[in-house]
């Protein structure tokens, strides 16, 4: 998918739903919230890392893990929720796992074909009205194995040991399906934790 396009839908997602209005389908989750709780506010999360845009492929993927797992109507607008959940995305490091090499006369070029993908984040549920917390950890950790297909040149000989900028952004930016996964992952493992830890 271009970035213009993954733009457009996660404004979508997670920008444009005004006071009072939001997104609901009929969830099959735990109720173990307080049953004052109808309405969640999910705000887009904060980015704390230079890894371009994170926090809107998390934010997107958790608002459609919530409409999709659970009972709640979601918004965006924090003053329109009985509680509001937000989120920090503090530390993201990606580093390849298993490569496929080919050799040319002067360089070798290694495929990455997996990554380890792992992300600490910052979580924090929060009555609206009472101001109370329902939920928090400053050490959300997720980790994940992800399949894909990023090239890196190297010397002959040596390992490509670290991914390259170019790879991360890659991973994250351009439509990469294994980052689709990782937001989908990361976001079924938070509403797990947010609704069913409380």
């Amino acid at each position: 998918m271009h970035r213009a396009s993954w733009t457009a839908i996660s404004a979508v997602a997670i920008g444009v739903a005004p006071a009072g209005c939001g997104y609901h389908v009929s969830g099959h989750g735990p109720d173990a919230l307080p049953k004052t709780i109808h309405v969640i506010a999910v705000p887009a999360m904060e980015n704390k890392t230079s890894t371009f845009k994170v926090e809107q492929r998390l934010t997107a993927a958790t608002i459609h893990e919530f409409l999709a797992k659970t009972r709640y109507k979601i918004v965006s607008d924090p003053n329109a929720g009985d509680a509001v959940l937000t989120g920090k995305v503090l530390s993201v490091e990606v580093v390849p796992l298993l490569f496929q090499s080919s050799a040319s006369t002067t360089t070798s070029v290694a495929q990455a074909t997996a990554m380890i993908v792992t992300m600490k984040c910052e979580v924090t549920l929060t009555e609206r009205d009472s101001d109370k917390v329902l939920y928090h950890t400053d050490n959300f950790v997720f980790r994940n194995e992800y399949q894909l297909a990023t090239s890196c040149a190297q010397t002959p000989g040596s390992p490509c040991a670290t991914p390259t900028r170019s790879q991360v952004e890659s991973f994250f930016q351009e439509g990469e399906p294994a980052a689709d996964r990782m937001a989908q992952d990361f976001a079924a493992r938070l509403v797990s934790a947010v609704t069913e830890n409380f």
